[in-house]
């Protein structure tokens, strides 16, 4: 498959990834799928990883990575070939900018996931009591559930965190293996042109 063809492919696997990224940070907003005050959400989730890192900065590069096959950047004096490979070139920067936006993702996730939501230590019942805090220390619920149960509301707050977290932390690993992928095949595109297969064929041009 010719470089361009493949940061095609590329393009389409990571704008979806993007999508899923935002829409997880934005359920993050609502824990345990319940409406609560801000100040009562969990830090993290004011970081936008998923939203800014996973989402916005990687719906660039992939917006790049999907024009890249019909680019030629107007060509360098005329040569189509040139253009190819100064746009396979360029792709190198954004398949960058996207691998450190998702970083920034996977990081705040880690984070996040070791710390634990933020939650109420009152029964739902007692409704004069008030007592959100982060009740984890250092990940030790995610060996021990029966900790759990010291969050009494939002229900199932826990599980949604850290569900929701861990789509986060995956999507940013797979979304900095593509960008890592796209650098490599950047770099073959500009050394070889479009199609590596003629190299030693001129203008390398599909």
């Amino acid at each position: 498959m010719c470089s361009g063809g493949f940061a095609k492919c590329l393009g389409i696997s990571l704008m979806p990834l993007a999508i899923v990224c935002v829409l997880c940070n934005i359920l993050l907003f609502f824990p345990g799928g319940k409406v609560v005050d801000k100040e009562n959400i969990t830090d993290e989730v004011w970081y936008f990883g998923g939203i800014l890192g996973s989402g916005v900065l990687m719906i660039f590069p992939a917006l790049v990575f999907l024009g890249l096959k019909n680019n030629d950047c107007c060509g360098c004096c005329g040569n189509e070939s040139c253009g190819r490979r100064f746009a396979m070139l360029s792709s190198i920067l954004f398949a960058a900018v996207g691998a450190l936006g998702a970083g920034y993702s996977v990081v705040v996730s880690c984070v996040a996931i070791n710390k634990g939501p933020r939650c109420s230590l009152v029964d739902p019942t007692d409704v004069n009591q008030t007592q959100w805090e982060y009740p984890f220390n250092n990940g030790d619920y995610l060996k021990n559930h029966t900790l759990w149960s010291e969050c009494k509301q939002p229900t199932n707050v826990v599980s949604w965190h850290l569900g929701l977290f861990s789509v986060l932390l995956a999507m940013g690993l797979i979304q900095i293996v593509l960008c890592a992928v796209q650098v490599i095949n950047g770099l073959l595109g500009a050394l070889c042109g479009d199609c590596c297969g003629c190299c030693g064929g001129g203008d390398g041009a599909v």
